[in-house]
């Protein structure tokens, strides 16, 4: 389904993907201009590259838990969450930061890759997904968790 949904932007590389991930994520938070560019292998490789070398992370082997734990510390203004599947309980990785403003990564175990959730709400079939703890509500004023 991952695949299938518009509300998920496919990260196909063979390599760094996690990386990939997060600066498409990144740029489309902040609207970045280079953006749309990024689709172009040439325009985001550097700057995926310096991602790796800012955060000194080295992906060669993979990308797990310690990895993400580097690059939320390099993203502290935002919310790293990496979902395993389409539901919201299936949290794989939730960042320590308390924001409203998140990365939010789907981990594809099939492929052994990372993807981009353009729309959590649409990619997990809910009307309202509280960003500050992952839960799905009825509306953004019924929340079920903890934060205000």
């Amino acid at each position: 389904m991952a695949h299938i949904k518009k509300s998920n932007e496919e990260v196909k590389t063979e390599s760094n993907c996690l990386a990939w991930a997060l600066r498409k994520a990144n740029a489309r938070e902040e609207n970045d201009s280079n953006n749309k560019s990024y689709f172009d292998v040439w325009k985001i490789r550097p700057v995926v590259r310096n991602l790796l070398e800012t955060t000194d992370n080295d992906l060669t082997n993979g990308a797990g838990l310690s990895e993400l734990a580097k690059f939320q510390e390099h993203f502290r203004e935002y919310k790293v969450v990496v979902y395993e599947g389409l539901s919201c309980d299936n949290i794989m990785f939730g960042g320590h930061i308390e924001s409203n403003n998140g990365l939010n990564l789907l981990y594809d175990d099939v492929d052994r890759n990372y993807h981009v959730f353009t729309n959590l709400t649409s990619a997990m079939a809910k009307k309202y997904v509280y960003k500050t703890c992952n839960k799905r509500c009825r509306s953004d004023i019924s929340q079920n968790c903890d934060h205000t």
